[in-house]
């Protein structure tokens, strides 16, 4: 189970560019063709967060829809999977969005002096699907 390891390293990297002050929440923005089991990363999240400073924080998951430009005709489409053809037949696509697994930004608590919400950069092409169950 990579997504484990995935969690991992989110909880890493937020902890270290909050500095050590308690995050209250984390926005993931996770392609629909990534690969990753977003169930799996909320599941873990609240374990591998333990003892850090995004214990007791909010994860949200926003799901990026899979899109492709078909080279053949300039048509731009969702794709269904990871294969998938333009209505026109050609295969011959550019993908544009989908396959992404970035950490959008993250929120440190109300209670702490300082600026709200920290972006990590990313695409403006996103979704909200879900969020970590309480």
């Amino acid at each position: 189970m990579h997504e484990l390891s995935i969690t991992q390293n989110i909880v890493a990297i937020v902890a270290e560019h909050a500095k050590g002050r308690p995050v209250a929440r984390v926005v993931l923005e996770v392609g629909r063709h990534a690969g990753v089991m977003t169930d799996a990363i909320l599941f873990c999240f609240d374990v591998v967060a333990e003892g850090t400073p995004l214990q007791g924080a909010l994860l949200e998951i926003w799901r990026i829809e899979a899109r492709a430009r078909c080279r053949t005709c300039g048509t731009e489409f969702t794709r269904d999977t990871l294969f998938s053809a333009c209505g026109c037949g050609s295969l011959d696509i550019e993908r544009l969005a989908g396959e992404e697994l970035r950490i959008k930004e993250y929120e440190l608590r109300a209670d702490v002096k300082t600026a709200p919400a920290q972006s990590l950069g990313g695409a403006a092409h996103w979704r909200p699907a879900s969020a970590r169950r309480t």
